[in-house]
């Protein structure tokens, strides 16, 4: 009877560890749970840190790719990531007559797999350093990986640190960085 018991027991445990490591493999973004069986657009829309982006993504009609299939990855950047460009950018970008150009910019953080963290540092890695990543909208970003962070440096040389890496979307995933990046000029 006792060693039923110590089953029973042990048999419960691992389904209730199994059930909250479950629960909690997203990590929370903006103040807000992610959810695996929601999209891209339906999580970022749910986070504080990234009304911006949300924005932007409306303004250049990208709302209904982003909630398609995929698998995409999005290296999103946050609220304050678009507050660090130049005055004015933001509310220029987000003119109907700009619509264009901020889709290119958005679409510089998109690529057209899904990339978890592990697979991104295995790239890096097999590639003695630095991986080009190819994005949807024609850049080629550099991803380096140094002390557990990855780094994507845009075709101008500035450097995004991923911050939030890893949660994960029904049609992928998103890794919260810290910088907008953008396009050769």
């Amino acid at each position: 009877m006792f060693a039923l018991l110590k089953k029973t027991a042990i048999a419960a445990a691992l389904v209730s560890g199994t059930a909250i490591a479950a629960f909690a493999a997203n990590p929370m973004v903006g103040g807000a749970e992610m959810y695996p069986d929601k999209n891209i657009v339906e999580n970022a829309m749910n986070s504080a840190d990234h009304t911006t982006l949300v924005a932007a993504v409306k303004a250049a009609g990208l709302v209904e790719t982003l909630q398609g299939d995929g698998p995409f990855t999005v290296f999103a950047p946050t609220n304050e990531a678009f507050a660090a460009l130049p005055d004015g950018t933001v509310d220029t970008l987000l003119m109907p007559e700009n619509k264009d150009a901020l889709a290119k910019i958005l679409t510089c953080h998109v690529v057209a797999a899904d990339a978890m963290s592990s697979a991104i540092e295995k790239m890096i890695a097999d590639d003695g350093g630095e991986h080009d990543v190819p994005t949807v909208g024609g850049c080629v970003l550099k991803a380096k990986e140094m002390n557990g962070t990855i780094t994507l440096t845009d075709e101008n040389g500035g450097v995004a640190e991923v911050t939030i890496a890893d949660v994960e979307q029904s049609n992928g995933v998103i890794h919260v960085i810290d910088k907008v990046l953008l396009p050769a000029s």
